[in-house]
């Protein structure tokens, strides 16, 4: 019995990603699911929201935002998961970017963290959990924010991430409810994380594919902070567990407008899409799809592959911005001046509703 409390030797450590049923923003539960417990949430209450909550869960956005005074509202943001990595450092970095992005994609500046832990203590050896914290606390020293407490547990699987709180003008809040028609989208990051991520968990991806995914997935989204102060930006979000076929459907519902994706014109993570014909596809992407499929309407020949790229649930993915056609040269060189070498324009906001796919 005593020796079942004792710290695992390094050479019986798993991977990782064998400890969780699924990693990263794959982890999320399935968006049609996800709306009706908040529907449920919002009809089994009969609190009245006080007036200073700018941003609740009505529409599904990437934080809460609660006006402070004139001048000042504040974001507050949680985000967590299993690992999506086996590198400990790595798994720290990742969880932590993602978790601060959030409050880049409501327009914020972040401030400050708490970290939010659970480790199996009795498979993971202290050393290993140290470096996923020490991952977590690197990324937030590169964001200019503390890491000022938390909370830990012992827990079945390891999760790693954090609380995150920002601040924002009022007047620059940026929601996902906000874009127009005659919008044009721009996506910052390329997609395909979660099949590298499922190639990766079966030990299918190539070092190079490897470096490819945490250079994306550690990238700040930084450009959402001069995003909102820009007055041709009128919406704003992140593409992560849904996936750029959900996100864009949030942007839809919304605006009460078709969103239109130029699929040609979609970035994508070198090498995504011979992966994802290899068969190397998350189970996140798939309920995805059975939770919004019937809202997407796509060409002829759009096939599997299409379709899983669509829906790949992205960890750390991109700022999806819907802006005023004017204004695009400027948030193009937004992103481009913080190193978002794949930042392009996909598409644009239309009258009607629901996404569509062109080819």
């Amino acid at each position: 019995m005593v020796s079942s409390l004792l710290p695992p030797s390094i050479s019986s450590v798993p991977r990782l990603s064998s400890l969780s049923h699924g990693g990263g923003c794959g982890c999320k539960i399935a968006p049609a699911v996800l709306r009706d417990i908040l529907q449920s949430m919002q009809h089994s209450t009969g609190f009245v929201m006080p007036a200073q909550l700018l941003v609740g869960i009505e529409t599904a956005d990437d934080a809460a935002v609660y006006q402070l005074n004139d001048e000042q509202a504040l974001i507050a943001t949680t985000d967590f998961f299993m690992p999506i990595v086996d590198d400990p450092y790595d798994f720290g970095r990742i969880a932590a970017t993602n978790a601060i992005s959030d409050v880049y994609a409501m327009g914020g500046t972040p401030i400050m963290a708490l970290g939010l832990v659970g480790m199996p203590i009795n498979v993971l050896p202290v050393d290993t959990i140290g470096r996923i914290l020490q991952g977590g606390q690197d990324v937030c020293h590169a964001a200019g924010i503390p890491i000022a407490g938390g909370h830990t547990i012992d827990s079945v699987e390891p999760i790693y991430g954090l609380v995150v709180m920002g601040l924002v003008h009022p007047s620059q809040v940026k929601r996902n409810n906000g874009a127009q028609v005659g919008d044009v989208l721009v996506l910052g990051k390329p997609l395909g994380v979660g099949i590298l991520s499922a190639a990766l968990k079966k030990e299918a991806l190539s070092e190079v594919g490897y470096q490819d995914m945490i250079r994306l997935t550690t990238q700040l989204n930084r450009p959402g902070i001069a995003l909102a102060k820009h007055p041709g930006v009128h919406a704003l979000t992140d593409v992560t567990g849904f996936g750029l076929a959900g996100h864009a459907l949030e942007f839809s519902r919304g605006a009460h407008a078709q969103i239109c994706i130029d699929w040609e014109r979609v970035p994508l993570v070198h090498g995504a899409r011979a992966l994802a014909q290899q068969g190397f596809i998350t189970g996140a992407s798939g309920r995805n799809w059975a939770s919004y499929g019937p809202e997407v309407r796509v060409p002829t020949g759009f096939d599997a592959v299409d379709q899983a790229l669509l829906t790949d649930p992205q960890t750390s993915g991109g700022l999806l911005v819907s802006c005023a056609a004017d204004a695009v040269h400027e948030v193009l060189a937004l992103f481009a001046k913080d190193g978002f070498e794949h930042a392009c324009v996909i598409g644009s906001v239309q009258s009607g509703t629901g996404l569509q796919i062109n080819g």
